[in-house]
């Protein structure tokens, strides 16, 4: 028994240090070093009163505006969802509207958002149901154009 430990405890050791190593050699790549500037988009996506109003977000050098009527907005009801992106050259006829709740896995939900004047998208569209009784949705334009801009708001009931 103890010739057991004898060889074990140093391939322990000797795992640990090459561990410790390999740790303190990387350790640099492993934080960002500009994190706050780098991490500042993560929290651009704020919840969004769209019970009162339209909710703007900035993308790139344009501003995206999704208005969702009628309101209050309300699940399992037709509702309008209308976009509009000021500096609307180089996008295409339609845009896709991908509805779904943050931190839950959903089945796809997207409005096709058709262009209707100057720089306006509108489309129809149905928020379903959670079964589990949440009501916070994330509404996410889908195009590369605009970085994909995400509107988060609560549904009532």
């Amino acid at each position: 028994m103890k010739l057991f430990f004898y060889i074990v405890y140093p391939i322990f050791f000797f795992a640990m240090g090459c561990g410790i190593y390999v740790a303190y050699t990387n350790a640099d790549t492993l934080v960002d070093s500009n994190y706050y500037e780098n991490s500042t988009h993560y929290f651009q996506t704020k919840e969004s009163n769209i019970h009162q109003g339209s909710c703007t977000v900035t993308a790139g050098q344009r501003t995206v505006t999704l208005n969702i009527e009628p309101k209050p907005v309300k699940h399992m009801k037709e509702l309008t969802f209308s976009v509009t992106v000021t500096s609307c050259d180089k996008l295409p006829e339609t845009l896709l509207l991908d509805l779904s709740m943050p931190g839950m896995q959903m089945g796809k939900n997207q409005v096709t958002l058709v262009k209707k004047s100057g720089c306006l998208y509108e489309g129809k569209g149905i928020i379903v149901r959670c079964m589990s009784g949440r009501t916070l949705w994330q509404a996410t334009v889908l195009s590369d154009t605009l970085n994909n801009p995400a509107f988060v708001f609560n549904v009532r009931e």
